[in-house]
C-alpha cells in the first residue's frame, strides 16, 4: 500500500501515485518467473484517510478509512497488468492521463461503482 500526500500534504498527490503505478507496471515487463511473465493489479482511490503510528513495543505506521478500503477493492476487482481507478481519482487526473472507461463494477460493501483503467500519461 502506498499513500500520496502523507505525512506532508502534496498538491499533486494523485499525479504522483499515477506516475508511480505506471512506472511499476512498466518495470514488471522485464521480470519472469519460470518462463512466466509477472503482472501486477493496481488499484487507486483518492480521498481522506486516518493515518498514524500504532503499537507500544513494535511500532507500525498504518492507514484506515473508506478511501483505503475502496483502493483495496480497486486492486482486488481489477485485472492483472492493469491499473483500476475510481471516479474520484479519474476526475483529478483526466486532463493529464489517458483512461479507458471500464464501466460499472460491483464493489463489495459499496455496490456498483464507475471505474476506469489508467493507461498512460497524455503526451
Amino acid at each position: 500500500m502506498v499513500a500520496g500526500g502523507l505525512p506532508l500534504p502534496k498538491a499533486d498527490h494523485a499525479q504522483a501515485i499515477a506516475q508511480m503505478a505506471l512506472a511499476m507496471q512498466k518495470s514488471m515487463e522485464k521480470f519472469t518467473f519460470r518462463q512466466q511473465s509477472i503482472s501486477l493489479r493496481i488499484g487507486i482511490n483518492s480521498g481522506a484517510v486516518v493515518a498514524g503510528v500504532i503499537g507500544t513495543r513494535k511500532f507500525s505506521y498504518d492507514l484506515w478509512g473508506d478511501t483505503v478500503n475502496v483502493a483495496s477493492r480497486m486492486e482486488s476487482s481489477g485485472s492483472p497488468g492493469k491499473i483500476q481507478v475510481t471516479e474520484t481519482t479519474y476526475q483529478l487526473l483526466k486532463d493529464k492521463y489517458k483512461f479507458l472507461e471500464r464501466g460499472l463494477v460491483k464493489i463489495k460493501g459499496k455496490g456498483e461503482m464507475m471505474t476506469y483503467w489508467l493507461v498512460g500519461a497524455i503526451d
